[in-house]
């Protein structure tokens, strides 16, 4: 008898989802299975919001990003009048890719490096060499394909689905959060950027980061976490397309990262942090002026492009406290739960697990996973209703 994965069609794989308290959880395939991923790029990422950046990252005309979707990409530009435009990233000649670089600064215009058609940085094309040989070539006629935008909050966000319900509708209430706990957010500017290849599929990282449960029971720089906060005060909410998980400050803390308090600054002294569906959140450390945002983006079923991105007011030096927690995140916390991440992905291959159990306890909601459970949920609606 075959009993390879290989072997098994899990398309149509169902699960209920009725009795979160006492019945089962995700099944394992929908965190391996190359139909069930197939599914997941169609029906979740090619329609839904994507994180590009903050607008200060727009303020010199020339200025660009770039935002790859799978086998999409995207080039996001700013012009001379600070507007901000969206292209799929692509020459109208021969479908070659016009910028590579993340991020980037040009003189005006987007070039191709094949045959030099170069485009301006609202989209119009402006030169394309020896088509004035051409019969009925028109300029206007090939000029860039515009990508959806919008701005929230002050970040900006694209979509590859031109009827994708507004951001501002899909998230109400969530900005009023976020400015409650990261005050400074219109005046941030990027300090850093690092990407990590984590074999793991994007839902492992995400279930990892929406609950409390294994925060004193995993790994000691865990419990250094949960020491900084009011562990018991640690509260999970869920709203329809967001989710936020906050922990209050613990008035006893002297140290924080390795290094005293005592005379340090700080606009943010929760643990604070909003998802926003599917992939994205935007967080802040205790004690700490920066804007933390941590994005998932899946490569392969089980492998994930972990993205850290930390903003921190423009115009002033970043406190010490404030680049000890980037460190601390970049070194121990996200090593920590990459470990975790990695060896969960491995585990639910196993023909011993199948599928478990979630821990929704209502005694105990700062370690409740029922945050898991609603995320989880949001993913086979997408893909199932």
């Amino acid at each position: 008898m075959d009993i390879s994965k290989n072997a098994i069609s899990h398309k149509d794989l169902k699960w209920d989802y009725s009795d979160p308290v006492n019945g089962q959880s995700l099944p394992a395939p929908f965190f391996y299975d190359p139909e069930i991923f197939e599914q997941e790029k169609t029906h979740i990422f090619m329609n839904c919001w994507h994180l590009v950046g903050h607008v200060n990252e727009f303020k010199e005309p020339g200025s660009y990003i770039v935002q790859d979707v799978f086998e999409q990409s995207v080039v996001i530009t700013t012009e001379k009048d600070g507007d901000i435009y969206a292209w799929h990233n692509v020459c109208r000649h021969r479908g070659n890719r016009l910028m590579n670089d993340r991020r980037g600064k040009v003189n005006g215009m987007l070039r191709c490096p094949y045959h030099s058609w170069c485009y301006s940085l609202n989209g119009d094309l402006r030169a394309a060499p020896r088509t004035e040989h051409l019969d009925s070539f028109s300029k206007k006629d090939h000029s860039l394909r515009k990508v959806r935008l919008e701005i929230f909050a002050g970040w900006v966000f694209i979509t590859l689905d031109d009827n994708a319900q507004p951001i501002s509708e899909m998230m109400v209430g969530a900005e009023p959060e976020m400015r409650k706990f990261l005050p400074d957010m219109d005046n941030v500017e990027l300090v850093e950027e690092t990407d990590v290849i984590v074999n793991a599929n994007w839902k492992v990282i995400q279930e990892n980061s929406i609950e409390g449960y294994h925060f004193d029971l995993s790994g000691p720089v865990h419990k250094d976490l949960a020491a900084l906060i009011d562990f018991k005060g640690y509260t999970l909410t869920a709203y329809q397309n967001y989710w936020t998980y906050i922990g209050p400050p613990n008035n006893n803390v002297t140290h924080a990262y390795g290094l005293p308090l005592d005379g340090a600054t700080w606009q943010t002294d929760s643990f604070f942090n909003i998802g926003l569906w599917p992939n994205t959140t935007f967080y802040s450390f205790p004690y700490t002026d920066m804007v933390g945002v941590f994005i998932m983006i899946p490569l392969t079923p089980e492998k994930s492009l972990l993205r850290f991105s930390y903003y921190a007011p423009r115009g002033r030096p970043v406190p010490e406290v404030t680049k000890a927690a980037i460190n601390w995140m970049n070194t121990q916390l996200g090593p920590e739960d990459i470990m975790l991440n990695e060896s969960n992905q491995k585990g639910l291959h196993s023909i011993g697990f199948g599928s478990g159990r979630y821990l929704i306890d209502d005694k105990l909601p700062n370690e409740s996973e029922h945050l898991v459970f609603n995320f989880h949920k949001l993913c086979y609606q997408a893909i199932r209703e």
